[in-house]
Parts: structure tokens; sequence; C-alpha cells
């Protein structure tokens, strides 16, 4: 039977990053995620539930993360999911976090903005960084995520299939 592990998660960071070295020399950083979900109770009040997930970049995209982003700073995270077992005082114990693969930061790229609040960011300002290597074994550039609006060379092509 096939299996399947993506998760992909928006939400805030809840402490600035730390960044460290393997002894590879590989980058890697840990740090927490807050999800935030409102919904309405059953009185009909708004009720704001809070997930918190641990995540681990490794390589380039660990390195971005640690120069760009601090506490509070929105991002979006897709990656798997990976459960740590160990034993501490005779018990055994487990932990699912989620490895990320590729990461895009959601906020303004001007620190000088942060007031506080987050600003509603221009599409243009996203960046997207994937943790994969290419075939040469270098690390891939930024992507700059096209969102196709239908305007552009190329749509009225009879070739494309859609």
């Amino acid at each position: 039977m096939a299996s399947y592990n993506r998760v992909m998660l928006m939400g805030n960071l809840t402490r600035d990053i730390e960044l460290r070295y393997l002894p590879s020399g590989m980058a890697v950083t840990e740090f927490g995620l807050a999800v935030n979900e409102r919904r309405k109770s059953s009185d009909g009040q708004w009720v704001d539930d809070v997930s918190f997930f641990d995540i681990t970049l490794f390589g380039r995209t660990a390195e971005v993360a640690s120069e760009y982003l601090s506490k509070g700073s929105p991002i979006f995270i897709e990656g798997r999911l990976k459960q740590d077992t160990w034993e501490k005082d005779g018990q055994k114990r487990s932990k699912v976090k989620v490895i990320g693969e590729r990461m895009q930061m959601l906020g303004s790229r001007d620190r000088s903005e942060s007031s506080g609040g987050v600003r509603e960011p221009n599409r243009s300002s996203y960046r997207s960084y994937d943790n994969q290597q290419s075939d040469d074994g270098s690390e891939p550039a930024p992507r700059h995520d096209a969102q196709p609006t239908g305007e552009g060379p190329g749509y009225d092509d009879s070739h494309i299939p859609f």
C-alpha cells in the first residue's frame, strides 16, 4: 500500500530563530509555529483556537529563516511529519514534528515597517525557498512563484490542455 506524508501550515513564529550547524556543516534550525483557527462557539461568540507545532529546517532554507524571520513573523511551511522517539528515566517518549521542505515568507521585507501588527503583503514580495538540492548538488536559488493571471502571452494557445 502506498503512503503519503505532507503537511502545510501557515502561522506565526513563537520565538526568534537560532541557527546552528551540524558536524557535516549543514545549517539547521528548530522553532515553534502558532497556527490560529477562529470559529464560532455554540453560544455565537468568536473563539480563537491556537495549535503549536515544532518545525525543523535544514540547509539554505534554515539560513534564510534565521536571517529574515523573528518572533511573530508570518510564514507558510510545507513539509512532512516525523516522529522522534527517545527514552528518559526508563520511559519511552515520542513527539511528532514537522520537517520543513519549503518555506514562504509572508510579511514585509522591510523590518522597519513592523510595528507589532502584520501588514498585508504584496504578492510580488512573496519568496519561496525549497530545501531540495539540484542535480549538480548545489543549493537552489530562491523561487519567485508566479501567479498566472490569464492576461499574459500564451493563454490563448490551443496546445495548452486547460
